[in-house]
């Protein structure tokens, strides 16, 4: 039986927060791109369309090669990379060449994640969701901290200094070097995990499915409530720009906090009653943020943040318990490619704001967690999986 493993968990959560540092730091960084290469806000969208593509949606394609051979040398690289392709950013002088390294860095961000996702998975025992937790908070943490790091940099010091961005994935490659023979998957245990095919692969293929797409509705809400909510705040009702950023800040930090709970409690009372549990909650708070104000505002967006993210790391358990010999490859296509595509759902939001308002796009936000709902209730997931203690 596979031990959960604190140690190795923690130390993949660290690369996982040095790699999504730079994820988190790029929009930050765009207007002083924008001003130093005399970019124009299209240019600037394709920088970030770009970026998206590179990191989230090939993530599958490097879980694929991740599942066929052993390749933990992507969680070096992947972070290096990473590091490399954005704290380079404030050389050159041309479009073509900036969007180059920021594929560069996006590809290393698409590296880590699913070998990453993988590697955790073989030291969380039987508390696959809290496990998958721990690994998860990193990222989240990464994301959060990018932004304040570059523009810390780049307002005291000035965008000629963006190279000392490097710091966090160099000091992530000589933890790695250092603690090397720990991430070491056993091969026992690989092989233990080979023999652990679900027994219905149709029927796999068609929940995983189904958990790609609830985790589409999940985080198109996420990225939709962070991009419209300052905006509904701002714009529409006239707020302070300051309070905006608070409320957002409310959200996420909850969302964090829930991620970490949610898994316990995901462990303990199943996986697919959770999520279930998780998306019903989130479809009755989120149509409160219309009539809460002042502190009640604060809870009710701390509480959304809370049940909605919550379900982080219990969708990408469930993923790898319906594909065992596939880990790598479930990892990219629930954290790259259904958080990447529900981002871009963004987009169409923009759309309906731009035709009908932001009220009406915050409207449309509220029927998603009820289609995850929806989606959930015909997920098959045999309760054998759960590892419940």
């Amino acid at each position: 039986m596979r031990k959960f493993n604190l140690k190795v968990l923690l130390l993949l959560s660290a690369g996982h927060c040095m790699t999504d540092i730079y994820q988190g730091a790029l929009p930050a960084a765009l207007p002083f791109l924008k001003d130093k290469l005399g970019l124009t806000y299209t240019s600037v969208g394709f920088i970030l369309v770009a970026s998206n593509l590179a990191s989230s949606v090939v993530q599958p394609l490097f879980g694929y090669f991740s599942d066929r051979k052993k390749k933990p040398l992507l969680l070096p690289l992947g972070c290096l990379f990473a590091g490399v392709g954005f704290s380079l950013l404030s050389l050159p002088s041309g479009f073509v060449p900036t969007i180059a390294l920021v594929l560069l860095s996006g590809l290393g961000i698409a590296a880590y994640h699913p070998e990453g996702f993988k590697t955790a998975s073989y030291f969380t025992g039987e508390k696959v969701a809290t496990g998958m937790s721990i690994f998860s908070v990193g990222g989240n943490l990464g994301f959060a901290l990018g932004p304040i790091a570059s523009l810390f940099i780049l307002k005291h010091y000035g965008i000629a200094v963006l190279p000392a961005m490097i710091v966090p994935a160099i000091t992530f490659v000589i933890l790695i070097v250092f603690f090397w023979k720990s991430i070491a998957i056993p091969e026992r245990v690989a092989t233990a995990q080979k023999t652990g095919q679900a027994k219905s692969q149709r029927s796999a293929y068609i929940s995983l499915a189904l958990i790609i797409s609830a985790v589409i509705m999940r985080s198109w809400t996420q990225f939709g409530l962070i991009t419209y909510i300052p905006f509904y705040y701002i714009d529409y009702l006239k707020g302070d720009a300051f309070y905006a950023g608070k409320l957002v800040t409310a959200f996420l930090l909850s969302g964090v906090l829930g991620t970490l709970i949610g898994a316990r409690l995901a462990d303990q009372w199943g996986h697919k009653q959770f999520l279930i549990v998780s998306f019903a909650l989130s479809s009755m708070v989120l149509p409160l943020i219309f009539v809460a104000k002042g502190l009640a505002l604060f809870a009710v967006l701390g509480a959304l943040g809370f049940v909605l993210i919550s379900s982080f790391a219990v969708t990408m358990a469930m993923s790898q318990r319906l594909l065992p010999n596939n880990i790598g490859m479930a990892s990219g296509l629930t954290v790259g490619f259904a958080i990447g595509t529900g981002g871009i759902g963004v987009t169409l939001l923009g759309t309906i704001a731009d035709a009908y308002g932001v009220p009406a796009a915050l409207k449309l936000i509220t029927i998603l967690p009820v289609i995850g709902f929806i989606i959930c209730l015909f997920v098959k997931y045999p309760s054998v999986y759960d590892g419940k203690q």
